[in-house]
């Protein structure tokens, strides 16, 4: 049985990992969880999966826990509990689920620690993926498996194919709940952003996938994962979301990955590499879709989709002054403090005034991580 760790498995990610797991209980053996804040669910978690480690985001849960597990658990807490159970001796594979910068953090420990890294958290690929490439470059024996759907798809097309072949990637998305509506910016409501048309995910990624923030997200994601230059990497817009990504090879055929949209399938594969088993998702029947629509995305529409491109060809620490306030404009708005319009221009207005560093180090980018954020918090405030 496979060790695993699961970071942030109280998310959308976390919580069909552990799904999956339940799916293929003779394949995993659970030894680690974390969660930033929902307790309650965490130990629903423990009971069930009995991990001997857990980290929770602060010393004041991490006591809650100590007071319901006992000595029976050890408790982390905070980053530095993130990095300890990322990096855990006997873990096999590290699902990183975790939202947000912060999972720059265990990132680093995993791979200084030799693991098999399943990556869901493309925030910290996207901040600081040139330092990543060269920690692996240096650290051989960690590995990344994407678990984000588009990733994935493009892992699964090139895993047989030379790199020298590959001419142009294509990630799909499906222009989220806005791409045929036209609506007011100012207007949009948080419940209507997060009306995805076809996934079930995390509030910030649903928002992310509003804006189309996500999509520029993974276009740096899969620059830096898969070393191909930005301008080989193109944006489709594919609403029936069945087509994950394709890959087109220099003798013009391309290779894709279809199925329904269900993140089990992404998630259970990044698990059991190179193995593939059984899944419990519905099986796709092309008959009932009629169709497969492609467009080109509306960059007028979706300021954010630009905003994150030309972080992408700035490079440095740009991307990270992007990420930092994106998620403070979308934590504001979801909380009905900034209009939906506010978003891309809190993120253009702090990008203008940001004087990049082309090499950062870790350390660098965490500074320059929180300066944004308290410019972001600054405007919106």
């Amino acid at each position: 049985m496979r060790k695993l760790v699961i970071l942030g498995s109280t998310g959308s990610i976390g919580v069909n990992a552990l799904n999956v797991v339940r799916h293929l209980k003779d394949k995993f053996n659970v030894i680690g969880l974390s969660a930033y804040s929902n307790v309650r669910l965490l130990k629903e978690q423990i009971n069930e999966f009995k991990p001997e480690f857990v980290c929770v985001g602060d010393e004041k849960r991490a006591e809650e826990l100590h007071r319901y597990c006992g000595k029976k658990v050890k408790i982390f807490y905070g980053n530095e509990g993130l990095k300890a159970l990322a990096s855990l001796k006997p873990a096999d594979i590290v699902l990183i689920a975790v939202v947000g910068a912060a999972g720059l953090y265990p990132l680093i420990s995993a791979i200084e620690s030799g693991k098999r890294i399943a990556l869901a958290n493309k925030e910290s690929l996207v901040i600081a993926g040139d330092v990543i490439t060269k920690l692996f470059k240096k650290h051989t024996s960690a590995e990344i498996i994407p678990v984000d759907s588009e990733h994935s798809a493009i892992f699964q097309c090139i895993k047989n194919e030379s790199h020298r072949d590959i001419s142009r990637l294509f990630i799909t998305g499906s222009g989220g709940p806005f791409f045929r509506k036209k609506i007011s910016p100012d207007k949009i409501t948080p419940v209507q952003a997060l009306a995805h048309p076809s996934w079930s995910m995390g509030k910030k990624i649903t928002i992310d996938s509003a804006t189309m923030m996500n999509k520029g997200f993974e276009v740096i994601e899969a620059h830096h994962l898969f070393g191909i230059p930005f301008d080989r990497i193109k944006l489709v817009i594919h609403p029936q979301s069945i087509v994950h990504s394709m890959v087109e090879f220099c003798d013009g055929s391309v290779l894709g990955l279809l199925s329904v949209p269900d993140m089990r399938l992404a998630i259970q594969y990044g698990l059991t590499y190179p193995e593939r088993y059984p899944t419990k998702i519905k099986l796709l029947d092309l008959t009932k879709i009629n169709k497969l629509e492609f467009y080109q995305p509306d960059y007028k529409k979706f300021p954010c989709l630009q905003l994150a491109l030309e972080a992408a060809r700035i490079g440095g620490t740009m991307p990270a002054v992007l990420n930092a306030v994106n998620e403070v404009a979308v934590h504001n708005f979801l909380k009905n403090k900034i209009k939906f319009s506010i978003i891309p221009k809190v993120i253009e207005k702090i990008m203008k005034t940001h004087k990049v560093i082309k090499n950062p180090v870790p350390g660098e980018i965490f500074e320059i991580d929180t300066w944004a954020r308290r410019k972001a918090e600054e405007l919106v405030c």
